[in-house]
């Protein structure tokens, strides 16, 4: 494969809203059972669904009307959308349009049954929700049925200390329930094991910089199989990879 040259497989068309455009997507996911990709069209207010094998340049409308931010697939295929507008997440069966709401939906504010423009979501095998609760600066997890969420990450006010963080986005939640976030404002990585009161930065918290040591705005994160992590680097242009230990 050739690493240097992206291909196009969504979109490309320009900003728009036909259906062979996107218009400033957050975030998207792979399908495996119908290899399609799931995509966050947070310009257009919408959540679509691209074709991979055929090669379609045309999108399927999934959600309409949704000011969506981020996007989760759990194993029975149940898709959750987070909604920065109605601040709170909602569980989409197939072919579902309305969905049940799963996090937050009690309106904006700082209270457990509530969320504040939440972003990125992360769905576990207990189809536990966590949430990056963005201008509440911090991590909330809303076990299955639950009437609130609990603080596992942040949730001290916005700031750089370690019990803090500042309009927090990517989330990964790994097997044991360790929390891995980007404190995007803050320009770090924190860790948080399930349970601590506190996280560490693993990566970057140097300040904004362009070194390999920093980042200005890290805001998507993910993991690859052999455990390496990956940072949307924002304002400066890149994606970043990390080994862990």
């Amino acid at each position: 494969m050739d690493n240097t040259n992206g291909q196009v497989v969504a979109g490309g068309k320009g900003e728009g809203n036909r259906s062979n455009q996107l218009d400033r997507p957050t975030d998207m996911l792979i399908d495996k059972e119908t290899d399609s990709l799931i995509i966050c069209d947070r310009g257009n207010r919408r959540v679509v669904r691209w074709s991979r094998p055929s090669g379609t340049t045309q999108e399927e409308i999934l959600i309409d009307n949704i000011k969506c931010w981020g996007l989760a697939l759990d194993d029975q295929r149940s898709l959750y959308i987070s909604d920065y507008d109605k601040h709170e997440v909602r569980r989409y069966q197939i072919e579902d349009k309305n969905g049940t709401i799963v996090a937050g939906g009690n309106g904006q504010g700082a209270g457990l049954n509530q969320l504040n423009f939440p972003t990125y979501i992360f769905v576990d095998q207990q189809q536990t929700v966590y949430v990056s609760d963005n201008n509440n600066h911090r991590v909330m997890k809303w076990n299955k049925g639950a009437e609130e969420g609990i603080i596992v990450a942040g949730g001290s006010g916005k700031g750089n200390a370690l019990t803090q963080l500042s309009y927090p986005h990517g989330l990964f939640v790994d097997a044991l329930g360790t929390i891995y976030v980007a404190d995007t404002v803050n320009d770090r990585v924190m860790r948080w094991p399930k349970g601590a009161k506190q996280g560490t930065a693993i990566v970057g918290g140097n300040g904004e910089g362009a070194g390999a040591n920093q980042f200005n705005g890290p805001f998507g994160l993910s993991f690859d199989r052999h455990g390496n992590l990956y940072v949307v680097d924002c304002w400066n242009h890149r994606v970043q990879r990390f080994s862990i230990e």
